[in-house]
Parts: structure tokens; C-alpha cells; sequence
């Protein structure tokens, strides 16, 4: 259902105005740019009434526009008012934000925003397209929709920090440091600024609380070749933290920051800054004391160590019983008649998940989706809203759990009745561009990008298609989506070559409005192969898959897979009865379903 948004937007116009800008731009991150965010940052969500976590919100003195991709266009549309206009990005004739402002705005207009809230690269670049018009960015320290918001702006979490031991992490706060500093030396910079919640977690081995499912906690870092300052809310500091640092780090508080990086000297060298340091941060150093690359944290932080590895694959193991347990349930629950709903199914599955060793909460919100539903990508079912589990329709759960050891993510499309030859036909489909990644073989050097089309030549074969990636990193007890590899069709998934001990997910899928929705998600680790042959001296590199469930033995079709597709089938089912009925013993009936849905096709 949509939320009225009119009083809302109209509380923004009058900031709007007496501010002096005819515009204000409303983007989805944090000022951290960070993907998923606390309550007290959903200003997108709260003036737009979308709650999907990529859009951008563009207000006007009479128009209001949000833009979001693919994944989104469903939810969106069933969620904006009157208001708003979709603007459906990558569409043709759908101009990006950007094209926007620039071809929509009347010239000379003056385009409010929060400099904290968009990187330095997009903010110059749009500087760039809107000098011609007349038009001009106008930085506002203040966020107008902060002040529209008032009181009912939830406050900043306030969880406690704590730390990730080096049992799991595998590598010490010190040789990190080093690592870092390594590469400050060899750019001959006076340092780095850290400013993605996940890398200082990464960087410092301290966790926290402060975004749902997401283990990070707000804070910035300044390293350089002699000292390495944390910066954060010290209220959330526990002894066991400061003993963890010790004599490393140096706390000082959050909101000391901007002050900090103006009283810099930097001695005629330069800080160094990734492509996402939001516009304020450059702005207090000063642009021309800045050198913005490519974030060496968020590339030594993808490549895992043995620990990690170890854990991911521990973890998906624990994660893969749970998610038995909770499938045997609800198909015994559903086909003697019970009913159910999206929710409850959500929250039993978060019960059983919670049962297992080092569980400390989920990854993301689950989406547990009966028929139509699971044709909204993101979709989150709510109390109010969502529909009862229908064993006669397609069930899409995409769900995850975060654990002391690693992270898990994984989707698995069920059908507790008949399913109709034409889903059979879809679900095969995607199958088959799942197995086609899964057992890819690929000299070193090779991107996602270059193989996002191995998942969908099946799909293409039958006319079909979907609107997403089809992988992305995830963290070791860090965000679920992770970078800066990842597979898929957009630009960026053809910058970062894939490496032995990065994660991604192998997750093709099918989408039918209105009708269902079919993913496979399996999360897979990359790992270096021997081959007949080496041309090139290259290397060649493959995946070793960690998620361990059954697939849904009913909707297959076992006519369209070819023997080797048949064998691959047969051979994880295998290991799914071989790796997870001893994690079952004390639930006999989740053993008998698992055997059930293993057996050889």
C-alpha cells in the first residue's frame, strides 16, 4: 500500500524555500555510502514511501521523481503515491537522475543537497553537465529532510563496538595496518581516509550493531605511516575493545571528525580517498589535497583468508540444516491444511537459524514470498500486508544469517503441490544457468561480467531474461553484498578480475509479474583449478560452492537437463544428505524430508 507522502513533501518545500533551492536531491545511502542503513538515515524511504534499498529521490517546487533499477519496479509501483513519478532506469527513454537534472530542471535552478550524502566524483561530475545550464549544486550542511522529519526522526544507535577475533579473521589489526601502510608508501601519500563502515570493521576486527543485519558500527578512519585514528562514538567503546587496539589506534569521538581533517598537515602530500568519499569529506581536506583511486581496503578485504574460508564454509553448513528444518516444517504444516502466512513463515525460519552454534542474526531481511509475490525481487513481506503461503503457487525464500564464523545468503524456490509444465519449464532454466556458473572453468584475469552470460544462455534459449545480476560478494560476518567484484551485466562488474578466495553468489532467476518468481542462490568461493593444459601460463580458476540444501526435486524437468546437468543434480543432492543428515539427528522428521527431496533423478 502506498504512504501519503503530501504533507511530507510539503514540509520539504517549505525548507526548500527558505533555503533558497528549487530542488533537493534525496539519495538512499548514508554518510558512509553504504548500501543498507539505520532507521535515522531512511530519508529516501520516509519522504518517498518506498522502501527498496537502491533509488534516488529527486524534489522538485512541484514534481517529485524516484529512479530505481530493475530489481525495484514492482515494489516501487506498488508503493509510491500520486505524487511520484517512476522513473524505471535502464529502460529506453529513461533518463538516469543525472540526465534528469539536466535536461528537465529549468536552467539557472539552484539543486539543493547534503554534501555528506553524495560522492565527490558523481558531485563534480555533475557540476560539470549543469555549468552549461546555468544551474549550480548547492551544499547544505544541514539535511532539509532532517528538518522536515522533525522529532519523529528516529535517533542514532548507540550499540556497543566489539571485537572479531583473529580465530576468524585470520590476520591481525597490526598487519593490516601494515598492508595499508605499505600502500601509502608506495603512492608517497600522507595517508588514507576510511570512510565505508564495512572496511574500518574489517580493518580494526571490531564488529557492532548499529544497521540491521549488517555488522558495523558508524565511525571514520585516518591512517598514515606512524598513527592510525579511529574515530567514533567512545560511549560505545568497551574496555575489551580499547585492550584489543591498545597502543595501535587512537580513539577519538565521531563527531570530531570534520574538525580533525581541516587541522590536518599533510606536509605537500596528498590523502588518499576511494570513489565513494562522500563530497564533504573532500571538501574538509580541500580538492586539491586529495587523490582519489580505487579503495586498496575493499580489495585486500575480497580476498579471504583460510580462517575465513573455513568459516564460510562451517557456517553455510550449520545455516544449510536450519533451512532443511524450516522447508520440512512449513510443507508439513501447509499440506495438513495449516495456514500461514509470508511472515510467520519468515519468522520460524529466523527460529530455527537462531538454534544453530555462533548465530548472531540474520544478513537480511527474509524474503519469504508466496505466488505474484515473488515476482517483487526485494520483496519484504509485513504483518499488515502479506499473503498466506499457497501450496498451490511457487514459494521464492531468500533469507541469510550472519554468524560469528561468516555470512550466509541463499534462495531456494519451492512448489508444495503440482507445479504447472511451463514453471517447470522456467525453474529448469534457471537451474541450468546455475549449474553452467557453478562448474565454470576460467583463466585468471577473467571478470564477472565476462561470465554473467553462462547463467542466462538457458533463459535466453526459451525468449526469457532477468533483471538483475547474477552475483555479488558477501563479507565474512560483514554486509551481505559486498564488492568489488561481483557478476553481472553492468560496466563495473568488468573492472575487478575475479581472484582465488573471493566469495560471490551463482543466483539466476526467472520473474513473472503477477504471476511468480523462481531464484536459485548459492553462495560459491573462488578457487584456483588444475587444467589438462596452462595456455598462456595463465592459471584457470573455478568455484568450490558452500551452500549446502536441496533444490526442489518437483519442479524440474528432468527432460530438459542434459546428463551432465543430471549428474551435477545428483552429485550436490548427494552431498547435501552426506553433509547435513548428521547436523539433523535430532530431528527426525527434517531427516526424512531431506532424504526425500536428495533422491537421484
Amino acid at each position: 500500500m502506498p504512504v501519503a507522502t503530501s504533507d511530507r513533501l510539503a514540509s520539504l518545500r517549505l525548507e526548500m524555500k527558505a533555503h533558497d533551492v528549487n530542488v533537493f536531491l534525496v539519495p538512499s545511502e548514508d554518510a558512509h555510502q553504504s548500501e543498507y542503513i539505520a532507521d535515522c538515515d531512511k530519508r529516501r524511504h520516509w519522504i518517498s514511501g518506498f522502501t527498496g534499498s537502491a533509488g534516488f529521490a529527486v524534489v522538485t517546487e512541484t514534481e517529485a521523481a524516484l529512479f530505481t533499477d530493475g530489481r525495484y519496479f514492482l515494489q516501487a509501483s506498488q508503493q509510491l503515491d500520486s505524487n511520484w513519478t517512476l522513473m524505471k532506469q535502464g529502460l529506453p527513454d529513461v533518463p538516469t537522475w543525472q540526465e534528469y537534472l539536466v535536461k528537465n530542471i529549468p536552467a539557472g535552478s539552484r539543486i539543493g543537497l547534503d554534501p555528506t550524502l553524495i560522492n565527490a566524483v558523481d558531485a563534480h561530475q555533475l557540476k560539470l553537465q549543469l555549468e552549461p545550464l546555468g544551474s549550480q549544486l548547492v551544499p547544505i550542511n544541514e539535511n532539509l529532510v532532517d528538518l522536515a522529519w522533525g522529532k519523529d526522526r528516529p535517533e542514532a544507535p548507540k550499540n556497543k563496538v566489539f571485537v572479531q577475533p583473529i580465530e576468524y579473521t585470520g590476520k591481525s589489526v597490526n598487519d593490516k595496518l601494515e598492508e595499508v601502510r605499505g600502500h601509502i608508501r608506495d603512492k608517497n601519500a600522507y595517508g588514507v581516509i576510511v570512510s565505508a563502515l564495512d572496511e574500518i570493521a574489517w580493518l580494526f576486527n571490531l564488529r557492532g550493531s548499529d544497521i540491521e543485519c549488517n555488522p558495523v558500527f558508524f565511525s571514520y578512519a585516518v591512517i598514515n605511516e606512524t598513527e592510525a585514528t579511529l574515530f567514533v562514538d567512545l560511549d560505545k567503546v568497551t574496555d575489551a575493545v580499547k585492550s584489543h587496539l591498545g597502543s595501535s589506534v587512537t580513539l577519538k569521538p565521531y563527531s570530531e571528525f570534520f574538525t580533525a581533517l581541516k587541522e590536518l598537515n599533510l606536509n605537500e602530500k596528498k590523502l588518499l580517498v576511494n570513489n565513494k568519499t562522500s563530497l564533504a569529506v573532500e571538501v574538509a581536506v580541500g580538492e586539491t589535497k586529495v587523490l582519489e583511486e580505487r579503495s586498496f581496503i575493499t580489495d585486500r578485504k575480497a580476498i579471504k583468508t583460510k580462517e575465513e574460508l573455513e568459516g564460510m564454509r562451517a557456517c553455510h553448513l550449520r545455516d544449510g540444516a536450519a533451512l532443511v528444518r524450516y522447508l520440512s516444517w512449513l510443507e508439513g504444516k501447509l499440506l495438513s491444511g495449516v495456514k500461514l502466512s509470508e511472515v510467520e513463515g519468515a519468522d520460524r525460519l529466523e527460529q530455527f537459524r537462531a538454534e544453530q552454534e555462533r548465530y548472531v542474526g540474520l544478513s537480511f531481511a527474509t524474503i519469504s514470498s508466496t505466488g505474484s509475490n515473488g515476482a517483487i525481487i526485494h520483496y519484504k513481506p509485513e504483518k499488515e500486508t502479506c499473503k498466506i503461503i499457497d501450496p498451490a503457487q511457487i514459494y521464492l525464500c531468500d533469507s541469510g544469517g550472519q554468524y560469528l564464523d561468516g555470512t550466509t545468503d541463499v534462495t531456494r524456490t519451492f512448489h508444495f503441490g503440482t507445479p504447472t509444465d511451463y514453471e517447470k519449464r522456467c525453474f529448469t532454466r534457471v537451474l541450468q544457468g546455475h549449474i553452467a556458473i557453478d562448474v565454470a572453468v576460467f583463466p585468471k584475469g577473467t571478470t564477472g561480467y565476462l561470465l554473467d552470460p553462462f547463467a542466462r544462455q538457458p533463459l535466453w534459449k526459451d525468449g526469457l531474461n532477468f533483471l538483475h545480476g547474477t552475483g555479488h560478494g558477501v563479507g565474512s560476518f560483514l554486509n551481505v553484498h559486498e564488492g568489488p567484484h561481483g557478476i553481472g551485466i553492468r560496466p563495473h562488474f568488468n573492472d575487478t578480475p575475479l581472484a582465488a578466495g573471493m566469495t560471490v553468489t551463482d543466483e539466476p532467476g526467472y520473474y513473472e509479474d503477477g504471476k511468480f518468481g523462481i531464484r536459485i542462490e548459492n553462495v560459491v568461493l573462488v578457487k584456483d583449478v588444475e587444467t589438462p593444459n596452462n595456455f598462456g601460463g595463465r592459471g584457470y580458476l573455478g568455484f568450490e560452492h558452500v551452500t549446502i540444501a536441496p533444490l526442489g526435486l518437483n519442479l524440474i524437468d528432468v527432460n530438459l537437463l542434459t546428463s551432465s546437468e543430471r549428474k551435477w543434480v545428483n552429485d550436490y543432492h548427494q552431498e547435501c544428505w552426506d553433509k547435513l543428515s548428521p547436523l539433523l539427528a535430532h530431528d527426525a522428521t527434517a531427516a526424512v524430508w531431506l532424504k526425500k527431496e536428495t533422491q537421484p533423478i
